[in-house]
């Protein structure tokens, strides 16, 4: 995995190194050599919808790297405070400006390499106007057929977007967990 770039301590500001912990950690963490606390690097969760209106999806084309002008489902940085779900939600109502009515957990995506972890909810939408916020161009309802496959910003959405339909075909919805190493 990459390693994040943690240089000083964020309790006295010493430079850390990177070693293993006195403690009998078995892994090399960033420890402070001057009051030796240990800090740990921990995947980022990304949460967002999938945010449905008949036999549509919302998806929002970004106006922000990385990614700039691609499309992608509804999502970004969880932010402390909130669960999974009302992240979710923030991130829906503040990229895709949509009324929607949050239903199950959907699809937990790890991303190793990246050290990240995304969980998509399915969203049901109450109407189909949209007020986009600053981070998208464009929001719009997409059929399966329609979706620009090869204009998605992020292979999670790509892997959550096939699932989706497939279970959309199927008539069962079910939670899907997949690795991207």
């Amino acid at each position: 995995m990459q390693r994040s770039p943690i240089q000083h301590c964020k309790l006295c500001g010493a430079a850390v190194v990177y070693r293993l912990p006195d403690d009998g950690d078995v892994k090399e963490r960033a420890v402070c050599p001057v009051c030796n606390t240990i800090h740990y690097e921990n995947p980022l969760n990304v949460v967002g919808t999938v945010p449905h209106w008949g036999d549509q999806v919302l998806l929002c084309k970004r106006n922000i790297e990385p990614r700039y002008g691609k499309w992608t489902l509804p999502a970004g940085f969880m932010e402390m405070g909130e669960t999974t779900a009302e992240g979710a939600a923030r991130e829906t109502d503040e990229e895709a400006g949509a009324q929607f009515e949050m239903q199950g957990l959907f699809s937990l995506v790890n991303v190793v390499h990246v050290g990240q972890v995304h969980l998509f909810y399915r969203a049901r939408l109450l109407s189909d106007q949209f007020k986009p916020g600053i981070e998208t161009i464009e929001a719009r309802l997409f059929t399966e057929e329609e979706i620009p496959w090869d204009e998605l910003a992020f292979r999670t959405v790509k892997e959550t977007l096939k699932r989706y339909f497939a279970d959309r075909r199927s008539g069962h919805y079910g939670i899907h967990t997949v690795d991207i190493v």
